[in-house]
């Protein structure tokens, strides 16, 4: 399944509209998780967390929005806060499965997004089935969409076909607003692959040294764009910004201010995204079996000296790109145990030795005499790794630690509406 994101040309009503759909929908998430957790405290209710979710829906639509308090809610489509609860089952899902954590409030700091859907269809008569497509909005191509419920809008791009679909998410990415939606159609993978398999290391330095010689270096615009930032913070360092708790508001000079710091995020966020789909889907193409590290990302970002720039390259976010392309592209990857000995061990004989960081180059010290680059050593040791330390790249979230902050009695405490 595809899915299609554009940007929309929208002017100051339109966003202040969009923005107040977002803040109905991050409402609604709040109240129905609350109440959720809060229904779990009640002794002698036995149900389960869809049940205790629909008694909410219902809830909400008998009791809160008739409240006179409530009367701003009527502005807004019935099928923002349907959704809203509905991506609140689906987080709660998860954290059951064991696959994310226990859902947390939604706050304006971490952006606006919100989904709508098309629920009603088209019934030629009582007791007769949908007519098919009709529970989907038909988008014409061209430089306007209408989105169910909020009416139509321009685009920056044009709709390149005619298509439909059902569910469109709404989100705003510092000061520009996007529309996003899926479309049900497949793409056909490649049959032949120009190489078999190809090991590649990851790095800072040289982001990916592959076993075949090549290398692939990080765009020089995401550097300056980063500098670009440092400065911009370094620049502005002795404004008020302002605390919400203590009441203080932050000045208008530092409004602008975190205006130009979102733009600068967004922009560097871009040239990454832009980058590792370029290369994800240039090794896709290329490759048929791609073997990568399992790096412990999470541990590598713990480290001062090598924080910012691992997590300015999106090293996890590289990986996660290869292995939802396995479909599109019919490649197959995997991931080498992270304790494999890859950069220590030659890839002419095998031989074990130690290796620091700071030597780049690989010479062999049992008597063969190999001498080659410390990332293609690795990747070649990669390619060619034993098959009992491989296992398939899985697309699913790595289970969280329950026993700590996303423990079902801590995150209770947590939830609770302002």
């Amino acid at each position: 399944m595809y899915s299609l994101k554009l940007e929309l040309k929208l002017n100051n009503q339109e966003k202040s509209k969009l923005a107040g759909c977002a803040g109905f929908a991050r409402f609604v998430y709040n109240f129905g998780l609350s109440m959720l957790a809060n229904s779990w405290d009640f002794e002698g209710i036995k149900a389960t967390d869809s049940k205790r979710l629909t008694a909410i829906e219902k809830v909400f639509t008998n009791h809160v929005k008739t409240n006179p308090e409530f009367a701003w809610m009527r502005q807004y489509p019935s099928a923002i806060y349907s959704c809203a609860l509905r991506n609140l089952a689906k987080a709660v899902e998860r954290w059951r499965k064991g696959d994310s954590g226990f859902p947390q409030m939604k706050s304006k700091r971490r952006g606006d997004s919100f989904t709508v859907l098309k629920k009603a269809g088209t019934y030629q008569a009582l007791g007769e089935p949908m007519l098919p497509f009709t529970n989907k909005q038909v988008l014409q191509s061209g430089k306007r969409i209408t989105i169910p419920g909020l009416g139509e809008f321009r685009l920056k791009r044009p709709i390149p076909f005619l298509c439909s679909s059902q569910s469109f998410t709404i989100s705003r990415t510092a000061d520009k607003w996007y529309v996003s939606f899926s479309l049900d159609i497949e793409k056909i993978p490649p049959v032949i692959h120009e190489m078999e398999s190809v090991g590649i290391d990851l790095g800072v330095k040289t982001f990916a040294t592959l076993s075949d010689g090549s290398t692939i270096v990080a765009p020089s615009s995401l550097k300056k764009a980063k500098t670009k930032l440092s400065k911009l913070q370094w620049r502005h360092r002795r404004k008020q910004i302002g605390n919400h708790r203590q009441g203080i508001r932050a000045s208008k000079n530092a409004l602008t201010y975190f205006e130009q710091v979102a733009k600068s995020h967004a922009h560097i966020a871009s040239i990454r995204r832009d980058f590792l789909q370029k290369t994800t889907t240039e090794i896709s193409r290329k490759y048929y079996r791609i073997r990568i590290e399992d790096l412990n990302i999470s541990g590598m970002i713990a480290n001062g000296k090598l924080s910012e720039a691992v997590s300015s390259l999106g090293l996890y976010e590289f990986r996660r790109m290869l292995t939802y392309k396995e479909a599109f592209y019919g490649t197959k990857v995997e991931l080498v145990d992270r304790w494999f000995p890859s950069s220590k061990t030659c890839s002419r004989c095998g031989s074990i030795q130690p290796m620091p960081l700071s030597e780049r180059v690989y010479k062999c010290g049992a008597g063969c005499g190999h001498i080659m680059c410390r990332d293609l050593n690795a990747a070649i040791n990669l390619d060619n790794a034993p098959t009992k330390k491989i296992r398939a790249a899985s697309a699913k979230s790595t289970p969280v630690d329950r026993s700590g902050a996303d423990s079902p009695e801590r995150s209770r405490k947590q939830t609770s509406i302002a």
